[in-house]
């Protein structure tokens, strides 16, 4: 503002509208004279995302399409129960970490994801909660395309965004943040004293299984997650959370629950397990209903917290690990269209 010859305070304002009330021009800054608004059209511009494509479930779950620069396209899913609304959110274009059941993994990583689009992901959701189903927004989970420990800065300034009085004013308790698992990533958001919850994908608690189908577990293996979940927990006094999607015949057996509770020692937790979503051309199916029930009975009788997660939105793509599955698809064609 000063170099603009203003005022210093005027920097206050811009910064509500572009945080707090998320304005997407500067003509909607209606406490800034027309100069003024007129010199900031002049020299600046406003990175919003917009919205690219929208699919609603029968379940009622959202999935929303974003364009970024460069018609790179990142997705976001609102997902209302009846007793909790959750935005999940992405962090990076693509993925870096080619987990084989999920289709984001099979997209190469293009960019991270700034600060603002990511706050920008929330405010529409949170929008779509309050206008199209009347409840608010009670949880962010940026468990969408990308990894957030790979997006380290801007996850945690996006997250200072929502929680701050500036910004969203959410509490960071109802804000999970979850990784493939990036043990000095880990470590680091303990040093940092993070208020936020922190959930492991871990899917197998078998170092052999898990880089069958996770590749990071050849860097990070079991043993040096444990140590980084330690070392986390001591320093932020919060539980941890297992993800652990359930496939037929591979994880899916009373020894894989065993080694899951053996695992799960290492820090307090509480332990999600996921049905399984397919993709296409996919090597795994969805673990019978029985197993899922005698696996999830197995880790209570070992006085875990157990949830078992039923999936949301399968219709349109956007259960967990379907992100990117048919749009990407949809997308190529459009563009075929349009250059045309």
């Amino acid at each position: 503002m000063e170099v603009l010859g203003e005022k210093s305070f005027r920097s206050k304002q811009v910064y509500e509208w572009l945080w707090k009330k998320n304005a997407a021009s500067f003509e909607e800054m209606t406490n800034l004279g027309k100069e003024l608004r007129a010199k900031l059209e002049e020299h600046y511009f406003i990175d919003h995302i917009k919205l690219d494509d929208q699919q609603i479930s029968s379940d009622k779950t959202i999935k929303c399409a974003f364009s970024v620069e460069e018609n790179k396209v990142v997705e976001g899913v609102l997902i209302p129960t009846s007793s909790r609304t959750t935005a999940c959110i992405s962090s990076q274009v693509g993925c870096s970490l080619a987990c084989t059941f999920c289709a984001t993994g099979r997209l190469k990583l293009m960019r991270n994801l700034t600060a603002g689009e990511i706050v920008d992901q929330v405010v529409y959701l949170k929008d779509q909660a309050e206008n199209r189903y009347k409840t608010p927004l009670t949880n962010i989970v940026y468990m969408g395309m990308g990894e957030p420990l790979l997006n380290y800065k801007n996850v945690l300034r996006s997250i200072e965004m929502i929680t701050s009085e500036d910004g969203l004013g959410m509490s960071p308790k109802r804000i999970t943040v979850s990784t493939a698992g990036i043990a000095k990533m880990i470590r680091k958001l303990g040093d940092d004293e993070v208020k936020f919850n922190l959930a492991l994908s871990l899917h197998a608690a078998n170092d052999k299984k898990r880089s069958h189908i996770m590749e990071i577990n050849d860097s990070n293996n079991l043993a040096e997650l444990a140590d980084a979940l330690r070392y986390f927990h001591q320093k932020t006094d919060s539980r941890v959370t297992f993800e652990y999607i359930i496939f037929k015949d591979f994880n899916d057996k009373i020894e894989d629950a065993q080694e899951l509770a053996e695992f799960a020692k290492c820090v307090p937790c509480k332990i999600n397990i996921i049905e399984y979503n397919p993709i296409d051309d996919s090597e795994f199916q969805q673990a019978d209903r029985a197993n899922v029930d005698s696996f999830a009975a197995y880790l209570e009788s070992k006085n875990l917290v157990v949830n078992v997660r039923r999936s949301r939105g399968k219709d349109i793509d956007a259960a967990c690990g379907q992100l990117a599955n048919k749009n990407k698809a949809i997308l190529k064609e459009e563009r075929v269209l349009k250059a045309k």
